[in-house]
């Protein structure tokens, strides 16, 4: 099956998100912008309000998966493992990284991508990505993005486990020769970053700024703002060293995670 039969691109304000074909809707997230309320009645409290008069009817339980977070050598710092049960599998997070070159922030998604988000939060929480270089820019290329995620700014660094790739991988059968084939990440995405070994999600992520190209095997987990997006612009218009054979290994201008907060 190519390509083209299972991949489109959907266009959403800050960035789109990649979906295979066949879906009703794109992996929407909500604006990442602050919204206005205007004091009405959402879909949501609609559905959840008794329409005899009674009473609000009480919430559907939300869906919970189990997660596996397997050894994967030494930890970068030390952290405790995130929790594997009980995880919830619907809703959004915000998380502001505040850094050397400007504010990045993003919207996590837990619908498509539970266990990663998961374990970003609980990276996040323990300060694993406080005060870390973004260790790699890369500016040419079929990937365009800046990769952040390890404290000790070499590229190896993890948190000392590892995790399956979730969305869009899992939107393929595992011997679909799809997933062999190139398709598009759109500008906005974040992305976990892995090795060719099976299972090898980490907390090494992409913040991609351009239009890239990757295997469906990389997970996405989130999209940025468009002030995220306009600062890493700025970064990369100043270029990279051209040590790495991937593009670079460091920004010229370099981009350093202060904090990372979850709300």
């Amino acid at each position: 099956m190519t390509v083209g039969a299972r991949i489109r691109v959907a266009a959403v304000s800050a960035a789109v998100l990649v979906c295979v074909a066949g879906c009703a809707d794109p992996l929407a997230l909500p604006s990442a912008e602050p919204t206005t309320s205007t004091g009405s009645p959402t879909d949501t409290d609609r559905d959840t309000v008794d329409p005899s008069g009674i009473g609000a009817l009480p919430s559907p339980e939300a869906p919970l998966v189990e997660c596996r977070y397997l050894p994967g050598g030494p930890a970068a710092r030390p952290v405790t493992l995130p929790p594997s049960t009980g995880i919830r599998a619907t809703g959004t997070v915000v998380v502001d990284l505040a850094t050397s070159g400007g504010p990045v922030g993003f919207v996590l998604d837990r619908e498509k991508a539970p266990c990663t988000v998961n374990s970003f939060i609980a990276l996040a929480g323990q300060g694993f990505f406080d005060d870390t270089p973004c260790h790699r820019l890369v500016t040419s290329g079929a990937l365009r993005a800046l990769q952040c995620g390890d404290p000790s700014g070499t590229g190896t660094g993890g948190p000392g486990y590892r995790f399956a790739t979730e969305y869009p991988e899992t939107d393929y059968s595992p011997k679909d020769s799809g997933l062999g084939e190139m398709v598009m990440y759109p500008r906005g995405t974040v992305v976990m970053a892995h090795t060719s070994r099976p299972a090898s999600n980490g907390s090494q992520f992409f913040l991609v700024y351009a239009d890239s190209m990757l295997p469906p095997t990389y997970t996405v987990f989130g999209r940025m703002t468009e002030e995220a997006v306009a600062v890493l612009e700025k970064v990369a218009a100043n270029g990279d060293d051209g040590s790495g054979s991937a593009g670079g290994v460091a920004s010229n201008i370099p981009v350093r995670i202060d904090t990372a907060t979850v709300h």
